[in-house]
């Protein structure tokens, strides 16, 4: 267990929201505990922008218009790193990444800024890059700290983004079925900008089709796309563009009912066609990710 150190005097203001940007934000992740977490957050008026690790506003976006679309990428990107590295070995890299000396008051309102820059080893001993920085704005209600929004994902040190350079790597974490084909199931292009999965289907690790419905065949279908992307380091809500084969058409409803279930929004633009499939399949999905 890593210990917490507080840099700032018990019981000041500063104390308060150190605690809750750093200790108790990175105990909540590292649950996959939203109720954690949820304490700290004003909900009303809440909005949250994605810089998206750019320096020029220009490319910011509005990606969280609410509480809620936080909460949901949020907890995406923690259930998806902790299936990469253990809950320690995850509280260890963050604390060691992570920076809170800055913390602007003015009354009941205050801007925290939180750093991060260190490095998360997969249990595949990947390296995943932890190289950012958010803005919080928080706010002082009856006595206690909360945040009202922020915005996130600013490049760290500001001016240090650099466009990858083009070439196409297979993620080590990527795996496929006994029977695949000669394709690779999921490419990074451009390293850690945009992703690629071949088509997937409702078939297990040992190349077994799963299910008998479209409901049943469309969810462990989409359950492995996101596993094919949680390779690459992105996850559903990074998707932009899903392609869909279905063998037959008549299912398409039904398969909508899991997809807008499951998929995150704003929707991906999408693309859908009959197709005859390997026999036992009633559909196939490919998704094209830009990672953020």
């Amino acid at each position: 267990m890593h210990e917490y150190l507080n840099p700032f005097p018990t019981g000041t203001d500063h104390f308060q929201i150190w605690q809750m940007l750093v200790e108790r934000d990175i105990e909540a992740f590292i649950q996959s505990d939203w109720a954690m977490a949820a304490q700290d957050f004003l909900e009303s008026g809440f909005a949250a922008i994605d810089a998206r690790g750019f320096d020029n506003p220009d490319s910011w976006r509005l990606t969280f218009p609410a509480l809620s679309a936080y909460r949901d990428a949020w907890l995406e990107q923690s259930r998806a790193l902790l299936g990469q590295a253990s809950a320690e070995a995850l509280r260890a890299a963050l604390l060691a990444a992570t920076t809170l000396r800055d913390i602007d008051i003015r009354d009941d309102a205050a801007i925290a800024h939180k750093k991060f820059d260190g490095q998360i080893v997969t249990n595949s001993d990947r390296v995943i890059p932890l190289r950012w920085q958010t803005l919080y704005q928080c706010r002082k209600v009856d006595g206690v700290w909360k945040i009202a929004g922020f915005v996130g994902y600013l490049p760290h040190p500001m001016g240090s983004y650099t466009a990858p350079a083009p070439t196409k790597v297979a993620p080590q974490d990527s795996r496929q079925h006994v029977t695949a084909g000669p394709y690779s199931p999921v490419l990074e292009v451009n390293p850690h900008r945009l992703v690629v999965i071949s088509g997937q289907a409702a078939i297990d690790m040992q190349g077994q089709v799963i299910g008998e419905t479209i409901e049943a065949q469309a969810q462990y279908t989409l359950d492995n796309c996101a596993g094919q992307l949680a390779a690459a380091g992105c996850s559903l809500r990074d998707v932009f563009k899903v392609n869909v084969y279905l063998v037959n058409l008549d299912d398409w409803g039904r398969f909508n009912t899991v997809y807008r279930a499951v998929m995150p929004q704003p929707f991906p633009v999408r693309t859908a066609i009959q197709a005859q499939l390997l026999p036992g399949l009633l559909v196939e999905i490919e998704m094209w990710a830009a990672k953020s």
